[in-house]
C-alpha cells in the first residue's frame, strides 16, 4: 500500500476514534440525566456504559496516534491500563445493574417514562451503524486487526442500543415495570462480556501485528 494512502486511512481512523469519544461523552451525559430523572434503570445503565466506552476509546485513539507515527506490534502501558480500567468499569456496571434490577423488582419501582430512551437509542443506532461501517472499511484496507477489533466493540454498542430501544418501546406500550428490568439485565450481560474481553486484552501485549500493514 502506498504510504500516502496508508497515511490518509490512519487519519480517518484517528478522526473516527475522536468522533466515538465525543459522541459517547454527549450520549452518557444525556442518558444519565434522563435515566435518573425518569427512573429508568436501563437508560441510566446505558449512559454509564457510554462513559466506560470513553475510557476504552481513549486507549484506541492513543493506539491509532502511535500507528500514525510508526508501525507497532504491541500495546503500550497506557493502552493496557485503559483496558484494565475499562474492564473494571464494566464489571462494576454489571454488578450495579443486577443489584438495581433486584431492588426495583422488590420495591415495585418503575420508570415514569421511557420516551427519552427511545429517542436516544434511535440516534445511537444510526450513529453506531455509521461508525461500525466506517471503522470496518478502514480496518480492512489497513489490514489492521486492532482497528477491526475496535469496530467490533462499536458493534456491541449498536446491539446495546437495540436492547434499550426495544425495552423502552415495550414499556411505553405496555407500562409493565419489569420490562425496564429486562432491558437492564440485557445491558448488564453485554457489559459483563465487554469487561471480560477488555481484561483478556489487557493481559495480551500482541496486536496481531499491525507492523506489516504498510507493505505494498
Amino acid at each position: 500500500m502506498p504510504s500516502s494512502t496508508r497515511k490518509n486511512l490512519l487519519q480517518t481512523a484517528w478522526i473516527l476514534s475522536l468522533i466515538t469519544i465525543g459522541y459517547n461523552i454527549i450520549e452518557g451525559i444525556v442518558s444519565i440525566r434522563f435515566g435518573a430523572s425518569d427512573d429508568t434503570l436501563a437508560l441510566l445503565g446505558f449512559g454509564i456504559d457510554s462513559f466506560v466506552e470513553v475510557i476504552s476509546g481513549l486507549g484506541i485513539a492513543h493506539m491509532v496516534w502511535r500507528l500514525r507515527r510508526t508501525d507497532i506490534c504491541s500495546r503500550d502501558r497506557f493502552e493496557r491500563r485503559a483496558l484494565r480500567i475499562t474492564a473494571s468499569g464494566f464489571f462494576l456496571l454489571t454488578a450495579g445493574l443486577l443489584a438495581g434490577t433486584v431492588l426495583n423488582l422488590i420495591s415495585g419501582r418503575k420508570p415514569e417514562s421511557t420516551l427519552a430512551g427511545i429517542i436516544i437509542a434511535a440516534i445511537s443506532l444510526a450513529t453506531m451503524y455509521a461508525l461500525v461501517t466506517a471503522k470496518t472499511r478502514v480496518g480492512k484496507k489497513l489490514d489492521s486487526a486492532a482497528i477491526l477489533a475496535d469496530a467490533e466493540c462499536t458493534r456491541t454498542c449498536f446491539f446495546l442500543s437495540i436492547i434499550l430501544l426495544l425495552s423502552s418501546l415495550l414499556y411505553e406500550w405496555l407500562g409493565v415495570g419489569f420490562i425496564d428490568g429486562i432491558g437492564s439485565l440485557g445491558i448488564a450481560w453485554f457489559a459483563g462480556s465487554e469487561g471480560r474481553e477488555a481484561w483478556k486484552k489487557s493481559k495480551m501485549a500482541d496486536l496481531s501485528c499491525v507492523c506489516h500493514s504498510s507493505e505494498t
